[in-house]
């Protein structure tokens, strides 16, 4: 039987191991989580929503146990505490809003017709959740799941393999039911063909964009509903009017923060010439002034080690690609003595790179990012549409109107001024082009994992 494992950043030890579920008992457990749901979709919607933040409730105690294991697992820093913030701000936000956004949509109740459209669960919901966020990517989805009354299937990334395991004991400790939350180790064959065989009746995936035309092609012919977030390549655009001290400390953490494997994270800075060479030397005095690259069960570890030594791998080869183009690297290597050319990679800020380099168009998931001046709005505009994602992009000015003008314009799921590498759970979570289709999140969240049903009651003869 063939196994996953999960190698550490940290020294590239066997952090754990599971074996591969075969197809027969994965889709055996599916069916006992199909036969839960209609119990639980019964059930009221305020007992769910209770369950719901019980289990979340659960698993912040596990917190002692849960941040030193992502460390392990992907590399991120002791010291920010693991993901417990934005994973209750968006779980608490998705059942605060539930109840109002599951309502029915009442048409008329007279005393001769009631006609109403009700939202109804999809059934059974796959979460593919990926490893860079591995609790709030996934709690996107199986919170607002849960609640509306579907049962839902979790398979994380190998990466971050305990994950799953974790969340599903913890809700199954709160006393959540039997087979309404389940975690399935599979591989990625395993994988395809319970999706093939219509499996489920929604699924979500987070991950690459090959791994999101793997699902498409799987999924091919079951009308199975997707939802999809897929790759980026986030711009910012610093203008002339921008406060600069504030652009640089958000916009660099924003490049930088978990060795800049974020999904909306800052890869691409276009900043008003007037303010380029100021904003570059200030960029580059955050990074080097700011970052200490090291282990990441230390205290003083402010950017741990990429999750994989392959992933550091492409972010060097994009690197230095760049520098043989003409770009230069404005961090001296001498400055992170950690970077050992395997997981641990150092920072890095590259200035005179165009767009003909892989660094400003691919994905590079990692702690580099490339800044250009510009010389207009139009010039700006035309650089951040220049891509093949659309996630967010950070406007940077006073004026509003203009950003709201500008933002118009921009091929983009989200918006940001004066603002980066955020998820507003009130608004829906979406991206374009190779980025991906569908929402998390916000009261649309709750559309993507409902269905309307429609009914048209006559109480009487006219």
């Amino acid at each position: 039987m063939s196994s996953l494992k999960l190698i550490s950043p940290v020294d590239g030890s066997v952090y754990a191991e599971r074996s591969v579920m075969g197809v027969d008992d994965a889709a055996a457990a599916v069916a006992r989580s199909r036969k839960a749901q209609k119990d639980w979709a019964r059930r009221p919607l305020e007992e769910r929503i209770a369950l719901v933040r019980a289990g979340v409730a659960r698993l912040n105690e596990m917190s002692d146990e849960v941040v030193p294991e992502l460390a392990w697992m992907m590399g991120r820093p002791i010291r920010y505490g693991g993901e417990f913030g934005g994973l209750n701000e968006r779980a608490n936000y998705m059942a605060d809003i539930a109840v109002r956004a599951l309502a029915p949509i009442e048409i008329e109740n007279s005393a001769q017709f009631d006609r109403h459209i009700d939202r109804v669960p999809h059934g059974v919901v796959f979460v593919v959740a990926p490893w860079n966020y591995p609790y709030m990517t996934a709690i996107n989805t199986v919170a607002p799941a849960l609640i509306a009354g579907n049962t839902v299937v979790l398979k994380h990334a190998t990466q971050t393999l305990l994950v799953g395991e974790r969340m599903v004991r913890a809700f199954s400790e709160a006393g959540l039911p039997e087979d309404v939350f389940i975690n399935l180790f599979l591989d990625h064959q395993g994988t395809e063909k319970l999706i093939a065989a219509g499996s489920f009746d929604f699924i979500n995936f987070t991950g690459s964009v090959g791994g999101g035309k793997a699902i498409e092609r799987a999924a091919a012919g079951t009308f199975t509903g997707l939802g999809l977030e897929l790759g980026g390549k986030d711009p910012g655009y610093v203008m002339e009017d921008a406060d600069l001290d504030w652009a640089v400390d958000t916009l660099m953490d924003g490049a930088m923060f978990n060795a800049g494997q974020c999904c909306c994270g800052i890869e691409r800075l276009y900043v008003a010439r007037p303010l380029y060479d100021a904003f570059v030397e200030k960029a580059a005095a955050w990074v080097t002034s700011g970052l200490k690259l090291g282990n990441p069960l230390e205290q003083e570890t402010t950017i741990g080690p990429m999750a994989n030594v392959r992933f550091a791998r492409e972010v060097r080869a994009q690197t230095a690609e760049a520098i043989a183009s003409g770009a230069r690297g404005l961090i001296d290597p001498n400055l992170f003595p950690a970077d050992d050319g395997g997981a641990y990679l150092m920072p890095q800020i590259l200035v005179d790179v165009t767009h003909d380099m892989r660094v400003m168009r691919d994905e590079s998931f990692g702690p580099v990012v490339g800044i250009m001046p510009v010389d207009s709005d139009e010039h700006a505009l035309a650089l951040m549409n220049d891509s093949q994602f659309g996630l967010t992009a950070s406007l940077w000015t006073n004026d509003a109107e203009r950003a709201q003008r500008i933002g118009a314009e921009i091929e983009t799921g989200t918006v940001f001024m004066n603002r980066a590498d955020y998820l507003d759970p009130a608004l829906c979570w979406t991206g374009c082009k190779a980025t991906g289709r569908g929402g998390s999140l916000s009261e649309i969240g709750f559309h993507n994992l409902t269905r309307p049903k429609s009914y048209h009651l006559r109480k009487k003869s006219a």
